[in-house]
């Protein structure tokens, strides 16, 4: 396995949500890092579009909503507070059919407990979300009224391609992107670019490309800039970004295998030194010009841009440059925050696959002698929490009986333990790595890790997740049991309200035990609310006539 290193090259990134996180990822594979905020989430002036899409949604007016991103559904929420109460909005959404563009918003509306029909996959660019549309709704969405939540900009080509299939498209901005309020740091990295102080430039979105040009713009430094990014390795997240850069006259060296932030650190540090350096020495042989990838004025360059290979054996992880002090205290400080038992699962996935490679990651949590799966790196918002295993069944169940991890290069279908199961596409990967979770001694879960092409897991790997496996598992464990506890409280509470209720019931219409039950059920059913919540209204209307 080549080892990761960026060997002290100064690398550029101008993200501003996760600045600390890309700072640590660069300093882990030994570049330096200058990390520099390229913009800022402000609130629109109005929230008038926002709110008149609450209130169609109430009426009934949208047979289908797009979330872009889960920062949008929580503004969307927070706006819609502010004049009706959440609950109703949630109740809305869960009647129309709902579509995330990637995992983000999907989990976001998880956690409301609003149902997603279906997810993009990445890149999760626009074009991938319009053909999940027409592969999921077919001729039958030029009948919908399609309403869309925006995310900083508004998106013109999938807006005119929606507009083109759908019957009414309706814009949803929650909130925009703005220049940072300092902007000193940015002129400072136009400079950085045009005087080659910089030797990597990591571009994490479009709204950066955009930024970075308009301060170059200002300062009147645009042609510089261009000339600066061709004599330096550029590299673009995913398909929207290399668009934008080559909007400004820029072609940039590659995009990740996946577009996250991990996999174009690791592979920036893998690759960029070797890329340098032949720009370099083309450019003192006179083969390259400095301005090779500018653009003519007013055209388009067709972006030569490579990909690195899916499952590349050589993602080395956070592992590479971290100290094993350094490792129990990135683990440590993720499990130790007391979160949720969703939330810990998800900090615990997180960890994982930002330590190891792969292409899936599911976590099972051992529950009444069956392992149900509880966290997934992939979007399965309908297996999440639903698809159970037989101790032994599986590959996963073989490891959770036999207390010990399993390691598969290479069709892994053709293992004699191997169980398919048809709504896991995940099945037909080629190589697994799945390791117990342990308590005291007791099996609570199993972590699987999937790779769509072969990949040969190394022994580090192998007791890595061995060694997660081991530390997670009584956080695991004690949040398991805490969502346990508050559930059976909150059952205890409910068949109190409930009892309470049947007794206002029996005394007032003269009613038996059961006949107050049902006619409890029948108003539930109607009325589409919870039993709980048709017991504290006739508690409540019962106080009220007391106090009269």
């Amino acid at each position: 396995m080549a080892h990761a290193s960026f060997d002290g090259l100064r690398v550029l990134a101008l993200e501003s949500r996760r600045a600390k996180e890309v700072e640590k990822l660069i300093r882990t594979y030994r570049g330096e890092p200058f990390v520099v905020p390229s913009m800022r989430e402000v609130a629109l002036e109005t929230q008038t579009a926002a709110l008149d899409f609450v209130h169609d949604l109430l009426e009934d007016k949208f047979d289908l909503v797009i979330f872009m991103t889960g920062v949008g559904v929580r503004a969307l929420m927070d706006i819609a507070a502010t004049k009706y109460d959440p609950a109703i909005v949630i109740d809305a959404l869960c009647k129309v059919r709902i579509v995330a563009r990637g995992p983000k918003p999907e989990q976001v509306l998880r956690d409301l407990k609003i149902p997603v029909l279906a997810t993009s996959n990445d890149p999760n660019t626009w074009r991938e979300v319009l053909g999940l549309l027409k592969d999921v709704f077919g001729p039958s969405i030029a009948t919908m009224r399609v309403a869309l939540q925006e995310y900083g900009a508004s998106n013109p080509e999938l807006i005119s391609a929606l507009s083109e299939e759908c019957l009414s498209v309706t814009k949803v901005p929650v909130y925009q992107w703005a220049l940072p309020e300092d902007l000193q740091p940015l002129r400072e990295c136009v400079l950085g670019i045009t005087t080659g102080f910089v030797d990597v430039v990591l571009f994490m979105t479009a709204v950066q490309v955009i930024h970075l040009f308009q301060v170059a713009e200002q300062i009147g430094m645009v042609e510089q800039l261009r000339a600066g990014l061709a004599s330096m390795v550029v590299l673009s997240i995913g398909p929207n970004t290399t668009e934008e850069l080559t909007h400004y006259g820029v072609i940039p060296d590659f995009e990740p295998s996946r577009p996250k932030m991990g996999f174009l650190v690791n592979e920036a540090a893998q690759y960029a030194g070797k890329l340098l350096k032949t720009k370099r020495d083309h450019a003192v042989a006179g083969l390259v010009p400095a301005q090779a990838s500018a653009a003519p004025e007013g055209s388009v360059p067709k972006p030569g841009v490579r990909r690195i290979a899916e499952s590349t054996s050589t993602m080395a992880g956070f592992r590479d440059g971290l100290l094993p002090m350094e490792f129990l205290h990135e683990l440590s400080s993720r499990i130790a925050k007391a979160d949720p038992f969703h939330e810990v699962l998800k900090r615990v996935l997180d960890f994982v696959t930002m330590m190891i490679p792969c292409d899936s990651c599911f976590v099972y949590v051992l529950q009444d002698e069956k392992l149900v799966l509880r966290a997934s790196k992939n979007p399965h918002a309908d297996l999440v929490d639903h698809l159970g295993l037989k101790l032994g069944q599986g590959i996963t169940g073989w490891v959770a009986q036999h207390r010990e991890p399993v390691a598969i290069d290479s069709r892994a279908s053709d293992d004699p333990r191997f169980s398919a199961f048809i709504s896991l596409p995940e099945d037909r990967f080629e190589a697994i790595l799945c390791t117990p979770v342990l308590c005291a001694g007791h099996v609570v879960g199993v972590i699987t890790m999937q790779h769509r092409l072969p990949y040969q897991h190394t022994a580090v790997e192998v007791r890595l997740l061995s060694t997660i496996g081991f530390l997670v598992g009584a956080e695991l464990e004690r949040a398991r049991l805490e969502t346990e506890n508050l559930q059976l409280s909150d059952r205890l509470e409910t068949r109190k309200l409930l009892d309470r209720a049947k007794s206002v019931l029996q005394r007032d219409f003269q009613l038996t035990e059961e006949e107050a039950y049902r006619r409890m059920q029948r108003e539930s059913r109607q009325r589409r609310k919870a039993m709980r919540e048709v017991a504290e209204a006739i508690l409540l209307t019962d106080d009220m006539r007391r106090s009269q």
